[in-house]
């Protein structure tokens, strides 16, 4: 677990940050040639995590209803 930093840096030390309304999380890197694996992250009692593939950050914006938020370009995979 990332402990916060000072709230002026929350910001600063991530390429990519996505504000979302629950504390689990899913990220592709965006998908395509540059992306990665479909990963799903629980923030926990944080109000933030990073994925630990591409460094985006997600900061939770307050505890909604929802019960999880991917990122833009992520999908869950197909049943089959």
């Amino acid at each position: 677990m990332h402990p916060t930093p000072p709230p002026n840096t929350l910001l600063a030390d991530s390429p990519e940050v996505f504000e979302a309304e629950s504390t689990r999380v899913a990220c592709d890197g965006g998908g395509g040639a540059l992306g990665h694996p479909l990963v799903w992250m629980e923030m926990g009692d944080s109000d933030f995590v990073e994925c630990g593939y591409c460094d985006r950050r997600f900061v939770l914006k307050g505890r909604g209803d929802a019960a999880e938020v991917a990122a833009p370009g992520a999908h869950a995979p197909e049943d089959h």
